[in-house]
């Protein structure tokens, strides 16, 4: 299913005149795809199957990707109350294990080995929280003794057919805290993210019992509503400064549903019908947070297609642009509703790409994420269409603007070495974690060489730690000037090093 995309005739027949337009290739640009692990949506296929097996899966997801020109995974890595790692604050997801507390037959750390072979394709890794969701059904049966559901019940509401987290007790929020900085301490994430679960969406004639911890906690005179709203700002603003105290490099980012409120309800709302909102419902204000400053990216779920009566995706994205106060602004699309709602719109293969247009020419949309990993795949002649027309070139996800630092000092080259046809780059010390990504540019002559236009970029290697790298064979064939651009971990670029492969190589004291 994840094989790389096969630009052959489907590629060379597919027009891209309807979607053109005079912009150039994009230098950055988000481009990220929601891998869920929650009843195995897209990876691990099948829970308990063999770690060498997860690992084969997921490899070919992300060669996917890789063909298609992304540049961030959003991996799933707590889903209900659990982890994909181990923890010390929750028990190994039985969508990774096969049973919930059971660890992958592997000595590896799972979440480790992730976050190595997504960087190893030049891509972030963004860890995926589900907030507040603690289990996925009633049948506490399938929970581990080690579960929050045993060991602080008093934390639970029942609510649906599920139990959730109640976000109105301090040390439920304390304790996401925690979670968080457990991965942040040990992993070398690029971002925390998280999706649109806060209170749950709200199911008619049925009640989310927190008035205990309502009226013994909420200021005189605060709504049930406020209330509620203001323990979620909480845990935003504490995750925001946390990630500022520990990782500053680190993104937050969230991705709301798409309807903040409704105009009817309140005239700052968007001109949609939409049955539940952010605001109301799942008791959350990312207009606020953006205000703030609270998180680096927002990713709105704009899952209709372009007109769609009771939320149109093109007026969605002209409200969040318009109400973006200068936070990165991503659009969430559904990649999953191809050829599989009953919007006949999603039958259409430009759909999506009408909506990928849209995006590209709204100045501060700065990018898209994908649900989920496996819809793209599935559809190959629209992921054709896609490559051909909007993601031919290669993009760096947008730098961080918001963080005040100096660059650190910039890596020095040793020597560069031909050796058969593979060019290894040698660096004068291994690197610093705060240098993360070597980008490599080509041209046929020195004139033509211009770092950092998309077209002319070859590779991006990760190299944390690394004294070298070595580009692939044949790669520089023909093309006889070269020019290096390192990426920190703020994405902000050092310098370019500009080499002329015609010339005797001052770098390699051997010749």
């Amino acid at each position: 299913m994840y094989r790389k995309v096969a630009i052959c005739c489907l590629f060379l027949t597919t027009s891209c005149s309807i979607f053109r337009s005079a912009l150039p290739p994009p230098k950055e640009e988000f481009r990220g795809v929601w891998v869920a692990t929650v009843a195995n949506i897209d990876w691990p296929k099948n829970a308990g199957d063999s770690w060498p097996r997860q690992q084969k899966d997921f490899d070919a997801l992300l060669d996917f990707y890789q063909s298609m020109n992304f540049n961030a995974i959003i991996l799933q890595i707590r889903a209900a109350g659990d982890a994909f790692y181990p923890s010390d604050k929750a028990p190994w997801s039985r969508y990774l294990g096969g049973k919930e507390g059971i660890p992958p037959d592997t000595d590896q750390d799972p979440l480790k080995w992730l976050i190595a072979e997504t960087h190893r394709r030049g891509m972030q890794f963004h860890a995926w929280f589900n907030p507040y969701r603690a289990t996925m059904s009633r049948d506490t049966t399938l929970l581990s003794d080690t579960h929050d559901y045993f060991r602080h019940p008093e934390w639970m509401v029942a609510y649906g057919n599920r139990y959730y987290y109640n976000p109105g007790i301090p040390e439920v929020r304390e304790q996401l805290k925690s979670v968080i900085k457990e991965v942040l301490t040990r992993y070398e994430v690029d971002g925390i993210h998280f999706d649109d679960y806060f209170y749950p969406y709200t199911i008619s004639g049925e009640a989310f019992d927190d008035s205990l911890q309502y009226h013994k906690l909420a200021r005189p005179g605060q709504s049930l509503d406020h209330w509620r709203r203001s323990n979620v700002d909480s845990q935003v603003h504490d995750i925001h400064t946390l990630i500022r105290d520990t990782k500053p490099w680190v993104q937050f980012g969230i991705s709301p549903f798409g309807v903040w409120r409704n105009k009817d309800r309140d005239p700052a709302g968007s001109d949609t019908r939409a049955g539940q909102t952010t605001y109301d419902n799942l008791n959350a204000d990312p207009l606020l947070w953006m205000r703030k400053g609270w998180i680096d990216y927002l990713v709105p779920q704009l899952y209709w297609s372009m007109d769609f009566p009771a939320a149109s995706h093109r007026k969605l994205v002209a409200w969040w642009t318009a109400n973006s106060h200068g936070t990165h602004l991503y659009v969430g699309n559904a990649a999953y509703k191809l050829r599989n709602n009953t919007d006949k719109a999603w039958t259409r293969r430009q759909e999506l790409p009408r909506q990928l247009k849209l995006a590209r020419k709204t100045k501060k949309v700065q990018g898209n994420v994908f649900f989920s990993a496996k819809s793209l795949p599935m559809q190959p002649d629209i992921a054709i269409l896609l490559r051909k027309c909007f993601y031919r070139y290669p993009a760096l996800p947008p730098a961080q603007t918001t963080i005040r630092r100096n660059l650190p000092e910039p890596p020095h080259l040793l020597n560069l070495q031909d050796e058969m046809g593979w060019y290894r780059i040698v660096l004068e010390d291994s690197l610093p974690p705060s240098w993360q990504f070597a980008l490599v540019y080509r041209a046929n002559k020195l004139r033509q060489l211009h770092p950092g236009n998309p077209k002319q970029l070859i590779s991006k290697q990760y190299i944390a730690h690394s004294s070298s790298f070595t580009l692939g064979k044949g790669i520089l064939k023909h093309k006889n000037a070269l020019a290096l651009i390192f990426l920190d971990n703020y994405g902000r670029e050092s310098e370019p090093i500009i080499l002329h492969l015609d010339q005797t190589n001052p770098y390699d004291p051997a010749r």
